[in-house]
C-alpha cells in the first residue's frame, strides 16, 4: 500500500509577519507613520517602562516612566524654543495614566513657576506659584486655581494670609501693608475686603509710613467684631 504524503500545512505568513512586529521588551527607535518616534521599552505592543518619545509636528520629547502606552511615573517633557530651537523644559515631575499628578514643577513661557502637586493634569494640592511681576502665592489649590489657605507675598513685601476661593481672596483673612506698617484683619469676598479692622503694625520701622498713627478707637473690642463677622460668613456660606 503506497503512503501518500500531503504537503506540512503551513500558517499564512501574514501570522508570521503579525508576530514579528509584535514589540516586548527593549527596542530600538520605532517610527510611526506620522514621522512620531519612540525608544524604549514595550509590553504586549505598548509603550511600558523606560522610553523616550518624539512628537514630529510640535517638536516635544518625554523621556521617562510609560505603563500600557501612557506616561505613568516620573518623567520630563521639553520642547524647542521656538527662536534658539534648544530644547526647553515645560515640565519635570510625576504622571498619572498620561497626565501631570502628583508633584511636580511647571516651567511658563512667561518665565512663572510651579512647584507642587498636581492631578489630573491641573494644579491641586499644596504648592507654590512664582508669578513674573514677582509675587509668589503659597498655599492650596484646587483645578488650577488658589483655593483653601494661602498666603500671598507681593514685591514690596505686603502679604495676604488667609482664605482663597477660585483664585481670589475669600473668607477671613490678614492683609499685612509692611511698607506703611499698618494691619488689616477681616472678611474677603471675592478679592474684595467687605469688613475689618485695621490696625497699625511695625509702623516704627515700615520704609513708607503713614504720616499720623491710626487713633485708637475703644467703642467696641474690635475682636468681636471680627468674631461676629466671622459667624455671619460661615452662616452664609453653609
Amino acid at each position: 500500500m503506497s503512503i501518500i504524503k500531503y504537503p506540512r500545512v503551513r500558517d499564512p505568513l501574514f501570522y508570521e509577519w503579525d508576530r514579528k512586529a509584535q514589540k516586548c521588551g527593549l527596542r530600538h527607535t520605532v517610527y510611526a507613520v506620522n514621522g512620531d518616534q519612540y525608544t524604549g521599552e514595550w509590553l504586549d505592543n505598548l509603550k511600558h517602562g523606560k522610553g523616550t518619545q518624539v512628537w514630529k509636528s510640535a517638536g516635544a520629547i518625554y523621556s521617562g516612566d510609560w505603563k500600557f502606552g501612557k506616561q505613568d511615573g516620573y518623567g520630563s517633557y521639553s520642547i524647542p524654543d521656538p527662536v534658539t530651537k534648544e530644547y526647553k523644559r515645560v515640565y519635570t515631575g510625576w504622571w498619572e495614566n498620561g497626565r501631570r499628578g502628583g508633584r511636580g514643577v511647571f516651567f511658563y513661557p512667561n518665565g512663572e513657576r510651579y512647584e507642587g502637586e498636581w492631578s489630573n493634569g491641573l494644579r491641586s494640592g499644596w504648592g507654590k506659584m512664582h508669578y513674573k511681576d514677582g509675587s509668589v502665592y503659597e498655599g492650596q489649590w484646587l483645578e488650577d486655581q488658589p483655593s483653601g489657605q494661602g498666603v500671598l507675598r507681593l514685591p514690596n513685601e505686603n502679604r495676604y494670609e488667609g482664605g482663597w476661593k477660585d483664585g481670589k481672596k475669600h473668607g477671613p483673612g490678614k492683609y499685612f501693608y509692611s511698607d506703611k506698617g499698618q494691619l488689616l484683619e477681616g472678611i474677603w469676598v471675592a478679592d474684595i475686603a467687605k469688613c475689618g479692622v485695621l490696625v497699625d503694625f511695625g509702623r516704627d520701622n515700615a520704609p513708607d509710613p503713614t504720616e499720623y498713627p491710626l487713633p485708637e478707637i475703644e467703642l467696641r473690642d474690635p475682636a468681636g467684631v471680627l468674631a461676629e463677622a466671622r459667624a455671619m460668613f460661615d452662616d452664609s456660606h453653609n
